[in-house]
C-alpha cells in the first residue's frame, strides 16, 4: 500500500514529532509499504521512502504565509498522487489519518501563557499570541480535518489530548482513538543504577543524595522556576544533606540564574548543557520531575519510567495519563503549585518508598514500547485504507 507523510523538517534530530514519523516510516517500510515523505528536507532516512521536496519560502517571509504556503503545496501535490493513506501531522489539509503530536493549538497557547507570572505581561504576550496571523493560520489548518464532511480518521496521543480535541472541536470522546507514544523499551528498559559513579560519564555531583532529574529545552513552558523554588522549600525542610537537581537541557537564562543565586541553591541545583545520552543522566537519577505547563504527550517520561525513575509531572502532561498517582510516580494537580511539588520531591526522600516506586514505573513503561504503537498506528492505516478504497463517500476536503 502507498501512504503519503510531511514534515517540514523529515528528520531524526529535529524533534519528538519529526523522529516518531521517521521512526514510522521505517516500520512502515519493513512492513511493505510504499512510503512517500513530503518535506523541506529530508535526511535520507528511512533511504527506501521517496522524497518530494516542497519548495521552502524565504526566511523574511511572515511565518503565517510560510505555515499556509506549506499546507497548500502539499495539498495540490498529494491531490496529483492515489495514494491509500495520508496521515497528516497537523501540519497539512489533506489527509484520511490524522494524529496530532502537538495537542490542540488554543488549548497548548493558553496553557503556557500560565507560565508568564507576570499578569501584565501574560496578558500582553497573550494579546500578541491570538492577534498574531500566526495563530490563526496554525488554527485553520488543525482544524482541518473536522471541516471535512466525512472525518479522517482521529488519533489522540493521550486520554488529555482526546479530551481537548473533544471538548474544542466538539466531538464525541469515543470517536477519537487513543495511541499512546512509545518508546524504545529495551534501550531505556537497560539502564541500572551504576554502583561506582565514575562509570557514568555526566559531570553530575554524586554524592549519596537522592538525585532529581529535569531534562528539557523550553524552561519556561516545562516549569523549571517553579522546581528551582520547590527544591529551596523542600532544602529548608530537610536541609542540604539529603537531595540534589540535576537541570538537563538549554542554557539557564540570567533571571532563572539570578533565582539560584537569591536562594541559595548553589549546592543543591546543577545546570547542565544539552545532552545526547540521556541514559547516563537516568542511571545517575533518582526521580525525573518535569511540572510542566502543557505537553501533549512527553516521551522523556516514558523514558525515564522505563529506566527505573518514578516521575513527578503535572496533569497539564498528557503522560500523566500513565502514572498511578502514588505508585509509580506523582501528579500534581496544576502547574505553579510549588507547595505541592515540594511535598511530592519530599515523599521520595523515603529510599523504601522510592525502590517500590522505581519499580512499578518500570512495569508501566514496559507495555509502552514502540513496537506496541507502530502495531495499533498500522492497524488503523490498514482500516484507513479499506476504508478509501471500497467508502465511495470518501473525497478530498
Amino acid at each position: 500500500m502507498k501512504i503519503a507523510l510531511a514534515m517540514e523538517n523529515f528528520s531524526m534530530h529535529s524533534g519528538g514529532a519529526e523522529s516518531y514519523a521517521v521512526l514510522l516510516a521505517r516500520t512502515l517500510v519493513a512492513d511493505g509499504w510504499e512510503v512517500h515523505v513530503y518535506g523541506h528536507s529530508w535526511d535520507g532516512d528511512p533511504r527506501e521512502a521517496l522524497f518530494h521536496p516542497i519548495p521552502r519560502l524565504p526566511r523574511w517571509m511572515p511565518a503565517s504565509v510560510r505555515i499556509l504556503h506549506f499546507a497548500l503545496a502539499h495539498r495540490k501535490m498529494v491531490r496529483g498522487e492515489d495514494f491509500d493513506v495520508v496521515l497528516g501531522f497537523g501540519n497539512t489539509l489533506e489527509m484520511n489519518v490524522y494524529q496530532s503530536h502537538g495537542g490542540v493549538h488554543r488549548r497548548s497557547t493558553l496553557r503556557k501563557l500560565e507560565a508568564v507570572r507576570n499578569p501584565v505581561a501574560r496578558l500582553v504576550k497573550g494579546l500578541f499570541a491570538f492577534l498574531s496571523p500566526k495563530y490563526h493560520a496554525r488554527a485553520w489548518i488543525e482544524s482541518a480535518p473536522f471541516r471535512k464532511d466525512n472525518r479522517p480518521i482521529i488519533i489522540a496521543i493521550s486520554h488529555m489530548v482526546r479530551s481537548d480535541i473533544s471538548e474544542h472541536f466538539r466531538i464525541p470522546e469515543d470517536e477519537i482513538r487513543l495511541v499512546y507514544n512509545g518508546i524504545d523499551t529495551r534501550r531505556f528498559g537497560a539502564v541500572s543504577k551504576a554502583d561506582d559513579p565514575r562509570e557514568i560519564g555526566t559531570d553530575l555531583s554524586l554524592d549519596g543524595r537522592i538525585l532529581f532529574l529535569f531534562m528539557a529545552y523550553d524552561y519556561r513552558k516545562k516549569g523549571v522556576r517553579d522546581l528551582v523554588e520547590a527544591a529551596a522549600l523542600l532544602r529548608d525542610r530537610v536541609g542540604e544533606g539529603k537531595f540534589g537537581v540535576a537541570l538537563v537541557g538549554g542554557p539557564p537564562s540570567p533571571s532563572l540564574e539570578r533565582l539560584a543565586d537569591r536562594l541559595d541553591l548553589g549546592n543543591l541545583v546543577e545546570f547542565h548543557g544539552p545532552t545526547k545520552q540521556p541514559e547516563s543522566y537516568y542511571q545517575a537519577c533518582d526521580v525525573f520531575v518535569l511540572p510542566t505547563y502543557y505537553d501533549a504527550c512527553s516521551l522523556v517520561v516514558f523514558e525515564a519510567m522505563a529506566a527505573g525513575l518514578p516521575v513527578i509531572t503535572t496533569s497539564h502532561n498528557g503522560a500523566s495519563g500513565i502514572i498511578n498517582h502514588g505508585v509509580n510516580g506523582i501528579v500534581i494537580g496544576k502547574p505553579g503549585n510549588v507547595e505541592e511539588l515540594a511535598d511530592a520531591m519530599h515523599g521520595y526522600l523515603d529510599r523504601g518508598s522510592l525502590k517500590a516506586a522505581s519499580v512499578a514505573a518500570r512495569q508501566t513503561a514496559a507495555g509502552y514500547s514502540l513496537e506496541e504503537n507502530h502495531r495499533k498506528m498500522i492497524e488503523i492505516l490498514r482500516e484507513a485504507a479499506s476504508l478509501k478504497r471500497y467508502a465511495p463517500w470518501f473525497r478530498k476536503c
